[in-house]
């Protein structure tokens, strides 16, 4: 079952990603798929009761791929993490099958009490780059959520969620000296 899992795994990243070439590549070079396979591992020792192991493969799976899975949450099949860095998944998390997210992703609580406080996201999903998706919300079927969206509130299926744009600031303007107020506010 496990490694019929993987192969799964294998054959959605290379569905979903034009620069994965074939199984062994990513089965070598993909730490955000070997962050989830360790999960799986780590998910098992949590539900049957060995939570300080858990936590702690899962600590040095963190320092390994910089993919942060909490052990208690849960992860669907062919899930997959394209350039996994800076990804964190809280423990009350549900992710349904078929879900592809992008470095910087946050699954995120905003409760500091035992309950359901992290999303569920449903299968077909697709997370852009830096999202945050914060509290106990539903993101719907086939969602996507692009680039650098923060998402406090429930998505519907299908739906698109995008970032606000930032603006750019034509170089004239800096030029006329009007550049150390707006720079220093935006902290560059």
């Amino acid at each position: 079952m496990f490694f019929q899992g993987i192969r799964e795994d294998i054959g959605a990243m290379l569905e979903r990603d034009p620069a994965a070439r074939y199984p062994l590549e990513v089965l070598l070079f993909y730490p955000g798929m070997h962050a989830i396979w360790a999960h799986r591992i780590n998910h098992w020792l949590w539900r049957h009761g060995f939570k300080f192991v858990a936590r702690l493969l899962a600590h040095i799976v963190r320092f390994l791929t910089g993919v942060e899975i909490h052990p208690g949450a849960r992860l669907g099949r062919r899930v997959t993490i394209d350039h996994g860095m800076g990804i964190v998944i809280g423990e009350t998390a549900e992710i349904g099958d078929d879900v592809h997210m992008y470095s910087g992703v946050v699954i995120g609580g905003v409760s500091r009490r035992p309950v359901k406080r992290h999303p569920t996201i449903e299968d077909g999903v697709v997370i852009g780059a830096n999202a945050v998706l914060l509290g106990p919300i539903r993101v719907g079927k086939g969602a996507k959520i692009g680039a650098g969206a923060v998402v406090r509130g429930d998505v519907p299926p299908g739906a698109v969620v995008v970032a606000s744009s930032s603006p750019i600031i034509d170089a004239t303007f800096l030029r006329r000296g009007n550049h150390e107020h707006f720079l220093e506010g935006a902290g560059i």
